[in-house]
Formats: C-alpha cells, sequence, structure tokens
C-alpha cells in the first residue's frame, strides 16, 4: 500500500495530517524521506509500497520494492542517493559547520555519516547514539525547511 506508507510518513514529519505534539518520526522513516530514491530504479520511495531495507556494502539503504533487491545499483542514482544524504545533513555533526564540498563519508554500523575531516569518524565511533541523533536532528530540520519553502531555507552568501 504506498499510499498508507506515504500518508504514515507526511503524517509523522508534519507534511499532512495534523498531529499531536512534535512527534518525531522515527531513524528509518527520516532516513528514506531523505534518501528519496532507490538506487536500483531511481524510483522514488514509497511510490511502489513501503521501502525495503538493504545493505550495499558497508550502508544500509532503501529499495523501491523487492524486485530491487535481485537488480543491479545504478551508478547514476548511487550518486543520487549520496547526494540526497549529504544536502539533508548539511553540517557535519561533530564540528557543526558547514559541509565541505568534498566531505568525506564514514559508514558506523551500515549508517552513512558526512564528516568534514577524519579525526571527526572516530568521534562518531566513540559515541554513535549521540552522533546518530545530532544527524536526526538535522535531516528533520532540512525537511521542515524543505517543507515550509524557499522564503524559510537560509540564504547562501553569494561569492564571485
Amino acid at each position: 500500500m504506498p499510499h498508507a506508507f506515504l500518508l504514515s510518513l507526511a503524517v509523522t514529519l508534519g507534511l499532512g495530517a495534523p498531529t499531536l505534539g512534535e512527534e518525531r518520526p522515527d531513524q528509518e522513516q527520516l532516513l528514506i524521506a531523505v534518501q528519496r530514491i532507490c538506487p536500483v530504479s531511481g524510483q522514488r520511495l514509497g511510490e511502489h509500497g513501503p521501502p525495503v531495507r538493504a545493505r550495499i556494502g558497508e550502508q544500509t539503504v532503501y529499495l523501491c520494492c523487492s524486485a530491487c533487491e535481485r537488480g543491479k545499483v545504478d551508478a547514476a542514482h548511487w550518486s543520487a542517493v549520496q547526494a540526497n544524504l549529504a544536502r539533508a545533513q548539511q553540517k557535519c555533526p561533530v564540528m557543526n559547520k558547514p559541509l565541505p564540498k568534498n566531505a568525506s563519508p564514514t559508514v558506523i554500523d551500515g549508517r552513512v555519516i558526512y564528516i568534514c575531516c577524519p579525526p571527526c569518524a572516530n568521534k562518531i565511533a566513540a559515541d554513535r547514539e549521540k552522533y546518530f541523533r545530532a544527524v536526526d536532528d538535522l535531516y528533520l530540520a532540512h525537511l521542515k525547511a524543505e517543507r515550509a519553502g524557499p522564503a524559510a531555507q537560509p540564504r547562501r552568501p553569494h561569492h564571485h
């Protein structure tokens, strides 16, 4: 039931029906929302029912359907998934500064987290739950800003 999944995600993120209080989506819902597309088909997650959790290399990702479990990852879709995750994260969870253009990914417990420099990977590994929550908070802020529209998103300085 794709509509049930999308409605559930929309309600949890406050995108659809009203919610009571500040309900927080679970980690899996956040990851699906920021990943956006299937790395195999390129289809938007949720269009073919609840996304299917899969492992690609060390990373846990979501596929649009069980048929994609037998498919091959498309390089362009994989790049888009990684770009979506980095864009949604926006900041290094350790230093709380904007990610550099060449931010390095680190994978811990199946989660990819973008960092500003290699020492941050060690800090994340030493206190996983703290930094997983920090990344989830960054994802949630990104999704809420997207929902609010361009006027609510911070402006970046224009450099020549």
